[in-house]
């Protein structure tokens, strides 16, 4: 009975909530007070994938989501974005029946990387998804090797593991396992010899603290690496990208599979792979899934295309007080070969602990702007003199630069001073600072 009570609240808050336009977090919060085991009573499907990591496991998630949706699979998935325990909760009782059971063929679930620990002590997850560890909003999450060891907390051996073999510190995970799956982009024209990065975290190996060694970048830590203390290496992916073509704008896994590019860049080819190869673990044909992903279109809160003073432009919005998250941002406009602006907006930084934080601006990878198609550089919000300081050490010449800390001056810079097509760089906090202003 109590049960019944809790999952019928659940069911009311959670649709009072979404027509009052709330989040979905407090009602599997309430629930958890009222029966803190409601989790471990309920009948759950067999097949249940957790997405978790630093950077693309809500964009996974939801690729995940919509192959398996048209391929005839009936899902559970937080498209809500709620990735700690209360809003797992709440999508769990949301689409239970009064009993407890979940009438889905699987449970798409990302999660958020620091609360992984507390989902796993009631649901286990067949397949376990790793998507990378980054430097990430280290006010909150601390170093990288932090965030991983909080993961490994709850893996278990009846998980299969499915890891990012380029990365050599999610893909420490699978040392001494045999039911892992990697995936991973081979070498290609845009992979490096040297790392061109501001900053190196695959110096060193995260297994043994030894220096590590690699063969090519792809970017940052990402690519193909060795440790000839421990043996530390990236495994062979049973999922590869074996071809890269930019120009044609596709991709291919596995020499067989090709999917075509909506948006090109590493993070995507790496979002769509590993979406491609937990639908190939549940079941799903590689025509199907190709089918399925070409010319993916990014949701519209990640890539926004708008008009502004009669010029197209692009919003591309990165993940705060996360540099490779910029850098990727930063890496698609200079391999574009037109005439560009880029603007960079950065007017909420740590929000949430309200520090005015702003170190990681040192992070990013700023000298990728020190390209011929790139015109202007607009630095605008509230740490626009941040960045400004940050722009005086990366080479870009100092006469393409505009500062301007008023928003609504911005606009009239961007108007004034642009040249050809207007690319603008800021995060989810401040995106509506801009799109309110322009024709979407």
């Amino acid at each position: 009975m109590k049960k019944f009570f809790v999952i019928l609240i659940t069911k009311i808050l959670y649709l009072i909530g979404y027509l009052m336009g709330r989040g979905s977090s407090l009602p599997g919060q309430i629930a958890l007070k009222l029966y803190p085991d409601i989790l471990s009573q309920l009948l759950l499907p067999e097949n249940i994938v957790f997405i978790t990591g630093s950077n693309g496991k809500t964009t996974t998630a939801g690729m995940i989501n919509d192959v398996l949706v048209e391929n005839g699979f009936a899902v559970g998935y937080n498209f809500e974005g709620s990735n700690q325990i209360e809003g797992i909760t709440t999508l769990l009782l949301r689409i239970s029946d009064f009993t407890g059971r979940i009438k889905k063929d699987a449970l798409v679930l990302e999660v958020d990387e620091r609360y992984t620990r507390h989902v796993l002590k009631y649901i286990t997850p067949k397949y376990y998804v790793v998507t990378n560890l980054y430097r990430d909003q280290l006010t909150r999450n601390g170093h990288p090797e932090e965030v991983y060891s909080i993961i490994a907390q709850g893996v278990t051996d009846n998980m299969h593991l499915v890891l990012n073999t380029d990365d050599p510190l999610s893909s420490m995970m699978g040392m001494n396992r045999e039911n892992v799956t990697y995936f991973g982009i081979e070498k290609n024209s845009l992979s490096q010899e040297t790392s061109s990065s501001v900053y190196n975290d695959g110096a060193y190996c995260p297994h043994c603290k030894e220096k590590m060694t690699y063969d090519y970048y792809h970017y940052n830590h990402i690519g193909s690496y060795k440790c000839y203390s421990c043996g530390h290496q990236r495994q062979r992916p049973d999922f590869s990208v074996t071809a890269i073509d930019f120009a044609e704008s596709n991709f291919t896994i596995n020499h067989q599979y090709r999917i075509e590019l909506n948006f090109k860049s590493f993070y995507n080819i790496y979002n769509l792979l590993t979406a491609f190869t937990v639908a190939s673990l549940l079941g799903v044909e590689g025509e199907a899934i190709c089918a399925s992903l070409n010319n993916y279109v990014l949701k519209k809160d990640r890539v926004i295309e708008f008009e502004f003073a009669q010029k197209k432009g692009m919003m591309i919005i990165s993940k705060h007080e996360n540099s490779i998250s910029y850098n990727q941002s930063l890496m698609f406009i200079a391999n574009q070969q037109e005439e560009c602006t880029a603007v960079i907006i950065v007017d909420s930084v740590s929000r949430k602990y309200y520090t005015s934080e702003t170190s990681w601006l040192w992070d990013i990878d700023f000298e990728l702007l020190q390209n011929d198609h790139v015109k202007r550089v607009i630095l605008a919000g509230k740490y626009a003199y941040d960045l400004a300081v940050r722009f005086d050490h990366s080479g870009i010449d100092a006469d393409k630069i505009s500062i301007t800390p008023d928003l609504d001056k911005m606009m009239e810079v961007i108007r004034d001073t642009s040249v050809g097509k207007i690319y603008v760089l800021t995060c989810f906090a401040d995106k509506k600072k801009y799109t309110d202003k322009v024709k979407i």
